[in-house]
């Protein structure tokens, strides 16, 4: 940084001897000196526009401090972190998968007070059409004791896809580029923190269980090489996948992004989530293994998502698929952007299986309802004789209510053919009770979770639906 100080102030210096020299040049009436002037100019304030632009980014505030360290929440498999944005408080998904800051309209983010430029089109996974976007210019970002001036907000006018209801919390708009392009970050998924370091200060420690790579950055976002077998005794497949923080599953592949990519004769098609364009299906299936340098993943679940979903990610021709948190959340990760490398370093979660829901069912947030809870009991005696016997001597059992919101969830999709779908749920039932437990009792995440356990698990609903209440049984199915 100090460096680049110094360049630009001789460039300014050396501008200014030019515009002198320029003067000079009027002076003379000299055409050739004219042309060369104008050719300078325009060369300087373009160069010297660049490297100021790339002041841009994170900056620590307390220029002693070399690392700061902030705790997310890991929602299925999501990481999510607080940001201020112009003195707001949100809550931002962290996504590696995108090159610009994008704030959601209807989490309210649209108080962001912000200069408006102009209206775009933004287009990502799923089969919907490109959503319309407007850009907040000259705001002002800050986490803890970093901050980031002058950036560029692109806030969707319609959000079809409401990852608050999915999330179970609000979210209000995701982050990628922006963040991470100046810093250097670990991520603990064991503890659940971020720390940030300066790049200039930071040195890799020695570590015999970590392995580096290189990154590409491909349109702001970091690609890494791996390679798959699809199937037992058939070849490695290099690969060339998006590092995708902002993915839940494990690996995503595009078919036939090489000939010899083809989905397994085993899967199943699956809601896989939701894009910028609209909800993603696939095929889910399972790997034979995932190399990554020197780690090896058996059988780990992918899928594969249809042409139309993939269409914008397909742009990219060298890209084969996508590697997302449910592989990265068995390292401690580095990620760095200023020197391109990504290092590894297995965790205890390394040898875990791989899960995923076997309900058919997607269940989302909706909202609060005020529920009836037992706080304490009291007791009240009737009576005053000495007699231990007698019948004026009794005591009372008093219970004391209170009331209290609590979160509640709904069924937002049921997959055709699924064991959900035999058994009669519907999409809109809202669930009361999952095998006997309220279900206020659960977050989102423990919901899903009770629905990868295991195969063949009987799963008994109480649902609402509309002035009814019904118990609908199922047992969980294995199908990959």
């Amino acid at each position: 940084t100090s460096f680049k100080i110094v360049i630009i102030t001789l460039l300014f210096i050396f501008l200014f001897n030019l515009f002198k020299m320029c003067i000079f040049s009027c002076y003379l009436k000299s055409p050739f000196i004219k042309k060369k002037r104008f050719i300078l100019l325009i060369l300087l304030l373009t160069f010297i526009t660049s490297m100021m632009g790339q002041q841009r980014g994170f900056r620590f505030i307390n220029k002693e401090k070399n690392y700061v360290d902030l705790d997310f929440e890991l929602i299925n498999n999501i990481i999510v972190i607080p940001i201020e944005i112009n003195k707001k408080k949100l809550n931002f998904i962290l996504d590696t998968g995108v090159n610009k800051t994008i704030v959601f309209s209807s989490s309210k983010a649209d108080t962001i007070s912000s200069d408006i430029d102009q209206k775009f089109k933004l287009s990502g996974l799923g089969k919907g059409l490109p959503i319309e976007a407007i850009v907040l210019k000259n705001n002002t970002f800050k986490i803890k004791n970093l901050i980031s001036r002058n950036n560029n907000v692109f806030v969707v006018l319609k959000d079809n896809f409401d990852f608050s209801s999915k999330m179970g919390i609000t979210i209000h708009g995701v982050i990628g580029f922006d963040l991470l392009k100046n810093l250097i970050l670990r991520i603990n998924f064991k503890s659940k923190k971020i720390r940030f370091y300066k790049p200039a200060t930071f040195r890799y420690k020695e570590c015999k269980k970590c392995e580096t790579f290189a990154l590409t950055i491909f349109q702001k976002k970091p690609y890494i090489a791996a390679s798959i077998v699809l199937k037992q005794n058939s070849k490695k497949i290099p690969v060339n996948m998006l590092l995708d923080s902002g993915g839940s599953d494990a690996i995503w592949l595009f078919e036939h992004s090489r000939k010899d990519i083809t989905t397994p004769e085993v899967y199943f098609t699956d809601f896989l989530g939701v894009g910028l364009s609209g909800t993603i299906y696939g095929k889910r299936s399972r790997l034979f293994s995932l190399t990554i340098g020197r780690f090896l993943f058996k059988n780990p679940t992918v899928s594969f998502l249809d042409s139309i979903s993939s269409k914008k990610a397909r742009q990219y021709n060298e890209r084969n698929g996508s590697i997302g948190n449910d592989i990265l959340k068995r390292f401690k990760v580095w990620i760095d952007y200023p020197n391109k490398k990504l290092t590894l370093q297995k965790n205890g979660s390394f040898t875990t299986g791989f899960n995923y829901n076997m309900s058919g069912i997607e269940v989302v947030y909706n909202g609060k309802i005020l529920v009836k809870e037992a706080s304490r009991n009291s007791a009240e005696s009737f009576g005053n004789t000495p007699d231990p016997n007698s019948a004026r001597n009794s005591v009372s059992i008093i219970t004391n209510y209170v009331y209290k919101f609590k979160p509640s969830f709904k069924i937002n999709e049921v997959l055709k053919g699924s064991p959900a779908d035999i058994a009669g749920v519907l999409k809109d039932d809202v669930i009361m009770k999952i095998n006997g437990k309220a279900v206020y009792n659960y977050k989102l995440e423990d919901i899903i979770a009770r629905f990868q356990e295991e195969d063949q698990k009987i799963i008994r609903l109480t649902v609402l639906r509309g002035a009814n209440i019904l118990t609908i049984n199922f047992k969980l199915k294995k199908i990959i």
